[in-house]
């Protein structure tokens, strides 16, 4: 358990040292910029996260191999009736914790339509492997060192995280199978295989190959999104811009040195077109504890959700300069503060974008999947806009409480 914290910290400093010995080293330029302030930020992102990935994978690979996942489809075929679904969507639920996509494509060998379009439409709520770099960045930020019955404050708030993903599915099943009708009468086939050792070849094939897939898969997107923010964050229209440094010498003449040049790049950013957009729906976003950069991180996760890590160490990367202290992701987010001074991550605001990112539809691919499923683009709709405002309610109530 120790390990996973640990080489986290070597990959987040590895690559603030790569952004730090790229700045220094290469011509300066905005190709240098874009290299140490966009690419290589966007692609530590997703990097940093390969061993919890990999031990995920790990442990779903086991009970796969082992046998035991067709007695667990067995055990809870009885108990999954009950909430509208069959035993075998308990595969997809669990399925779902590594990618939503091939877990509702897995859905397939459910016979009755109701029952697996239930599954279809709920196994998004389970957390998935996407879900966790924001989970344990958020998680590192905001929960306090400490142990209860034995177990870490942060380690119960992730598993608290899993079993509300999970809980949300049962409970949307439950009410969805009391608003789809239909008579329809099923009959459970499933096959047993005999209990065995997991092969360690087939074991380490699996997680090498599901690995490598998020990561690749993840990394083309990351490193689009990160070249287009880096463009977006570096240039913006209007004089405000244009004129930064002769602005904000005069309003804060005090300001000297790296002070200066952190207050400049800050209010460039700030009238970048990144800028604007995220300024643009801060009103809706504000009320949840999140300020115009989360917002943006909020918008590009819509692509894949692992991009909100990725984006929001593009952003900050822009936002300040490159020093010895503040260089790691999660050291710029500690530090990033509202205008009226107040820390941007706390208690609240991290619980409220943990819930948040625990029920919102961040994933264009699920979607898409989703349509090809079921065939028409009613259901997507139905299920992003579901999931969305459920999201954004709890999010605000645990803000507005907490706060």
């Amino acid at each position: 358990t120790c390990a996973l914290p640990i080489s986290m910290e070597f990959i987040d400093e590895t690559f603030a040292n790569f952004s730090s010995v790229a700045k220094q080293n290469l011509p300066a330029g905005e190709f240098t910029n874009l290299i140490s302030e966009g690419i290589i930020p966007g692609i530590g992102g997703i990097v940093i996260f390969i061993p919890q990935i990999a031990f995920l994978f790990l442990f779903i690979s086991v009970l796969e191999e082992s046998g035991y996942m067709s007695r667990v489809v067995f055990l809870m075929d009885k108990i999954m009736r009950k909430f509208g679904l069959s035993g075998k969507s308990i595969v997809p639920l669990i399925s779902g914790t590594a990618c939503a996509i091939p877990a509702i494509m897995g859905a397939r060998n459910i016979e009755n339509w109701k029952e697996r379009l239930i599954t279809i439409l709920v196994t998004p709520f389970t957390t998935c492997s996407a879900r966790l770099p924001v989970y344990l960045i958020i998680i590192a930020l905001v929960i306090p060192e400490g142990r209860f019955l034995g177990l870490s404050y942060q380690a119960l708030t992730l598993m608290l995280l899993y079993l509300v993903g999970f809980g949300m599915a049962i409970f949307s099943a439950y009410i969805l199978d009391k608003i789809l009708q239909t008579n329809r009468k099923t009959f459970f086939v499933v096959e047993m295989p005999n209990y065995k050792l997991p092969l360690l070849k087939n074991v380490t094939l699996t997680v090498l190959e599901k690995t490598k897939t998020f990561v690749f898969e993840a990394g083309k997107i990351i490193l689009a999104i990160s070249i287009v923010l880096w463009i977006l964050a570096s240039y913006g229209p209007g004089k405000d811009f244009k004129n930064a440094d002769s602005i904000v010498e005069e309003n804060y003449p005090e300001l000297k040195g790296e002070q200066l040049e952190n207050k400049i790049a800050a209010y460039k950013l700030e009238h970048s077109f990144i800028g604007i957009v995220g300024k643009s729906i801060e009103p809706a976003i504000r009320p949840l504890g999140y300020d115009w950069k989360i917002g943006i991180g909020i918008v590009t996760s819509f692509a894949a959700r692992e991009v909100f890590v990725g984006t929001l160490a593009t952003i900050y990367s822009v936002g300040s300069a490159l020093d010895d202290d503040d260089k790691t992701i999660k050291n710029r987010m500690a530090n990033e503060v509202h205008d009226n001074g107040n820390k941007v991550f706390t208690l609240a605001s991290g619980i409220s974008l943990l819930l948040f990112y625990a029920f919102a539809m961040q994933c264009m691919s699920t979607l898409a999947i989703v349509k090809r499923e079921t065939n028409t683009w009613k259901w997507p709709m139905i299920q992003l806009f579901g999931m969305s405002f459920i999201a954004y309610v709890i999010a605000l109530i645990a803000f507005q409480i907490l706060n």
